[in-house]
């Protein structure tokens, strides 16, 4: 197990959401205010842990034919427990999220790493693996957070800070509503993910000349 190697393709060349373009659904929806942002990222992070840890101690023991149907099973286990969790201990974020988290048993991420890695690795491995790649996917949401909400409300941290109502960077004169809007997402995102393969992919351009 290489700490660093899988910390870094988490966080940079493996992103989950700006390289390899999973879990577009949720990052794109509910990425209106850093309080979204940072419940459902650590949401995923944990479900994503937790299902590693899970299939990879399994993974001698489920059928290879049924695999993905027992990885969907095991995945839909935790998205249960932290949806009662969340619903439980902080109810303003499951009103927000709505049925995002329920949906969590489908997201991409989740299921391409229990195939991808989980399944082929030990468990400590596995759990790191979730680990960084579910902080790789909440460094993106919160950046789409921050930029939206700002650039659409403006304000910074509303959910968070300022009892829940943000600190007021912009004035309501000069936002761009659409930020906030769906549009806004894809438009969000897409510059994102441009900058995001220009920072990376500029070291090796420069190698190469």
């Amino acid at each position: 197990m290489n700490v660093k190697k899988q910390f870094w393709e988490g966080l940079v060349t493996q992103n989950p959401v700006w390289v390899q373009l999973l879990g577009m659904c949720p990052i794109l929806a509910i990425t209106t205010t850093m309080f979204n942002g940072i419940g459902m990222g650590l949401s995923v992070m944990l479900i994503l842990t937790c299902a590693n840890v899970v299939i990879s101690l399994l993974r001698r023991i489920i059928p290879s034919k049924v695999r993905i149907a027992c990885y969907i099973v095991v995945i839909a286990s935790f998205v249960t427990i932290v949806d009662l969790v969340v619903k439980g201990f902080v109810p303003a974020l499951s009103e927000s999220l709505g049925l995002f988290i329920p949906l969590i048993v489908v997201n991409c991420i989740i299921l391409g790493r229990a195939e991808g890695f989980a399944s082929k690795n030990t468990v400590g491995a596995a759990a790191w693996d979730g680990i960084c790649q579910g902080f790789g996917n909440m460094v993106a949401l919160v950046a789409m957070c921050i930029a939206r909400e700002l650039l659409g409300a403006g304000t910074f941290g509303a959910g968070l800070l300022n009892g829940g109502e943000g600190y007021r960077i912009l004035s309501e004169d000069v936002v761009a509503l659409g930020m906030i809007l769906p549009v806004g997402g894809f438009l969000t995102l897409g510059i994102m993910i441009a900058m995001f393969q220009y920072f990376v992919n500029r070291p090796k351009k420069e190698e190469a000349n």
